[in-house]
């Protein structure tokens, strides 16, 4: 098949995998739901037409291999994930396993071994973690996940086990660093800089760190028409101000971003003086360094703030996940070879995970209009057609330096 045929099929095959839903009114495709079933089904049938073996792991990866031409040759890894977060796009994360499977029908004899995977679990929608499928892979699976429950009450290991699967094979699902030549995600971007650029393929070099905290303020509930103005302690007034702040902080510095994406307000009542709000915290940038002294001066103003207000303050940290450096040769390889634009991530994506493991790379490509996590997400066909020619080019060459 042409590029343009393979591209053109990729599309067709997104739209035939937004079916697989939870919801009839909307994409969500949670970890091992009935829906992540009916995906694989499909899935495994596209790798089987691509000459591949199909098999899923103990975590829930759906995992296609074209055998290497050489007996006991290394693999080469390919994919994104296969869950999706409510009310979904129909590219992010499958666009790179449908990539990957396009990618094999072009390659039908390597030296070593091509890997098409499809993480079972990157978004962390059903049990509030990330990772469980690249982490399970590359061997940093905590077991302790194991007891997590959704919202039904179940256990990660009843839902493993429902699925068919057993929970104690995942250790042995991990790989080993030394049978492995590295590990290439496509995605889309998620962004404006490519749309931008007016490019359809950009190169990933960092995905940026991020630091997750869960904040307090909390001072006093009271009637909202007896209470005199200079005798509240409005814990929403202080949380307001901190929001602010961030704002304020982040806008200043480049490359920084802040959000505080969730408030919850107590009592919660149009009459009433709020007494709490508890609030969240994500702040991003690829210098850990200064991305932690921002978050030491955001703690230090939610601290003046409450003590200028009477307020009560605490916090928690909930994540703090450092920059992850993606693989210098790869990243070399790829811009240089296809001229493409090299770009950070402000998003997390499997290849964090992955690129702490085995050699990674990250390709992105062009979300028209910047959306994503959204049903209007989309992606051209031109584009897709262009990352793949990138992703052939990039493997011809990595063949070549394995022959040599």
């Amino acid at each position: 098949m042409t590029t343009s045929a393979l591209a053109a099929e990729v599309m067709r095959r997104c739209d035939e995998l937004a079916s697989c839903s939870e919801d009839p009114d909307q994409l969500i495709r949670t970890y091992l739901s009935g829906a992540m079933k009916k995906a694989h089904g499909l899935v495994s049938g596209w790798m089987e037409q691509a000459g591949m073996r199909v098999r899923t792991d103990a975590v829930g990866n759906l995992i296609g291999t074209l055998p290497g031409a050489e007996d006991g040759a290394p693999r080469f890894l390919v994919g994104s994930h296969l869950d999706t977060v409510r009310n979904a796009g129909r590219y992010d994360g499958m666009l790179g396993v449908l990539l990957g499977i396009a990618l094999a029908k072009r390659f039908k004899s390597l030296p070593f071994a091509l890997e098409v995977i499809g993480f079972a679990d990157e978004e962390g929608v059903r049990f509030g973690a990330t990772y469980f499928g690249s982490r399970a892979v590359s061997g940093q699976f905590d077991m302790s996940a194991l007891d997590l429950r959704d919202k039904s009450g179940k256990t990660m290991r009843e839902i493993i086990r429902d699925f068919g699967l057993d929970p104690a094979g995942i250790p042995a699902a991990a790989y080993q660093p030394k049978d492995l030549l590295g590990f290439l995600e496509v995605h889309i971007e998620q962004g404006p800089v490519l749309e931008q650029l007016d490019t359809p393929v950009g190169v990933v070099e960092a995905i940026n760190g991020q630091s997750k905290l869960r904040f307090s303020f909390a001072g006093q509930a009271g009637h909202a028409g007896t209470t005199p103005m200079d005798l509240r302690r409005d814990a929403l007034a202080g949380a307001a101000a901190f929001v602010l702040e961030a704002e304020a902080q982040a806008s200043a510095t480049n490359g920084l971003v802040a959000t505080v994406g969730s408030l919850s307000v107590t009592p919660g009542a149009s009459n009433v003086i709020p007494g709490e709000v508890a609030l969240s915290l994500d702040v991003r940038h690829k210098d850990d360094l200064l991305r932690q002294q921002a978050v030491k001066q955001l703690l230090g103003r939610a601290q003046v703030i409450a003590s200028e207000r009477g307020l009560r303050h605490h916090y928690t940290v909930l994540l703090e996940e450092p920059t992850a450096w993606l693989s210098k040769a790869f990243v070399k390889l790829l811009s240089r070879a296809s001229n493409l634009p090299v770009l950070t991530s402000g998003a997390g994506h499997d290849c964090a995970v992955m690129s702490a493991f085995t050699p990674s790379a990250l390709l992105f490509v062009r979300s028209p209009g910047g959306l994503s996590h959204h049903p209007d997400e989309t992606v051209l066909e031109l584009d897709v057609a262009a990352a793949l020619d990138v992703m052939q080019g990039f493997l011809k060459r990595l063949e070549e330096s394995y022959r040599v």
